[in-house]
C-alpha cells in the first residue's frame, strides 16, 4: 500500500509546475484526487494501487506548495482563495491534454479546491466526490477564524513539519489503525513545506464550501468516517444536505478515510469495478 518513495512525474503549466502520481492510462483519466492540508499525493496510496496500468487512469496531485509542486506565485503574506488552487488544477490538466469530463475527488481541504474547480469549469466535471470535507471557516465569527488559524500556524512554527506529524498524525486515524497506516500518515505529513502549508491554511480560513455547492449542478457524493474527529459526521452531513444528497458512512474510521477505509472509498469511486474489468 505504501507509495511514498520513488520518482514523481511533474508537468509544467503557465501557472507553475505540478508534481503528481498516476495510475492507469493517462489519456483515459477518469478520476483526479486532491489531498488535504497536512497531506500529499501519497495519501491516496490505496486508490493508486487499485488501478491497473491498462485501464482508465487516476491522477493524484501535490497541491501548489506541496511535494514537487511549485508554490502559488504570490507573496509569502498573501491570503489565497480556493480559486488560486482551482486555476492551477485546470492549468495542470490542460498541460496533460485532458479535456474529457472528470470526476474530482477532494479530501478535507481538497474538497474546497474540487468544488471551486467545478464552479469555474462545470462543463469539465462529470461528478464531485467530497471525502471528509472541510467546509472552510468563512462562516465563523472573525475571532474564531483568527484563533483557529493562529493555533495551526503556531503549531507549525513551534514543531516544524516533522514535529507536527508526530503530534497530529495519530488524530487522522482511529487508535486501532494498523501501524503501517500511521507511519504513512506521519511520513507524508512530515514532508509538508511550510510556505505551502501557510498559504493553504489561509485559504481554509476564508473558504466557504457551502457557497460553492449552491452553484453546482453536477452529481455530488459526500462521505466520511463515523469516527472522524477532525471533520465530524455532523459537519459532513451538513455538507451533504447542502448538496441535496445523502451522507455516506464509511464506517468507524478516522479523518484519513481514503487510507483507513480504502476498500470502501474505492467502491464508492467505482475503482473496484474498474480493477475487476
Amino acid at each position: 500500500m505504501c507509495i511514498v518513495s520513488g520518482p514523481v512525474p511533474s508537468s509544467a503549466t503557465p501557472l507553475g509546475v505540478i508534481g503528481y502520481r498516476q495510475a492507469g492510462a493517462l489519456a483515459f483519466t477518469r478520476w483526479v484526487l486532491l489531498h488535504g492540508i497536512g497531506s500529499g499525493s501519497a495519501s491516496w496510496s490505496a486508490q493508486l494501487a487499485a488501478v491497473p496500468p491498462d485501464l482508465p487512469g487516476l491522477l493524484a496531485w501535490d497541491a501548489p506548495g506541496y511535494g514537487d509542486s511549485e508554490g502559488l506565485r504570490l507573496p509569502d503574506d498573501a491570503w489565497p482563495d480556493a480559486t488560486a488552487y482551482a486555476s492551477r488544477l485546470w492549468a495542470w490538466l490542460d498541460a496533460l491534454g485532458l479535456v474529457q469530463p472528470l470526476t474530482l475527488v477532494g479530501h478535507s481541504l481538497g474538497a474546497l479546491m474540487a468544488a471551486r474547480a467545478a464552479v469555474l469549469q462545470p462543463q469539465r466535471v462529470a461528478a464531485l466526490v467530497l471525502l471528509a470535507p472541510a467546509q472552510g471557516h468563512a462562516r465563523l465569527d472573525a475571532a474564531q477564524r483568527e484563533r483557529l488559524l493562529h493555533d495551526r500556524l503556531s503549531a507549525l512554527a513551534t514543531l516544524g513539519p516533522a514535529g507536527l506529524a508526530q503530534q497530529r498524525g495519530a488524530a487522522m486515524l482511529t487508535p486501532d489503525a494498523p501501524a503501517d497506516q500511521l507511519a504513512l500518515v506521519q511520513t507524508v505529513m512530515a514532508r509538508i513545506r511550510p510556505r505551502g502549508y501557510i498559504h493553504a491554511a489561509r485559504m481554509l480560513a476564508g473558504g466557504d464550501l457551502l457557497a460553492d455547492l449552491a452553484q453546482l449542478r453536477c452529481p455530488v457524493q459526500v462521505a466520511s468516517g463515523s469516527a472522524d474527529r477532525i471533520t465530524p459526521p455532523a459537519g459532513c452531513q451538513q455538507v451533504a444536505a447542502a448538496a441535496g444528497v445523502p451522507w455516506t458512512d464509511l464506517g468507524p474510521v478516522g479523518h484519513a478515510c481514503p487510507l483507513q477505509a480504502g476498500p470502501a472509498v474505492n467502491a464508492l469511486l467505482g475503482l473496484t469495478s474498474v480493477g475487476a474489468a
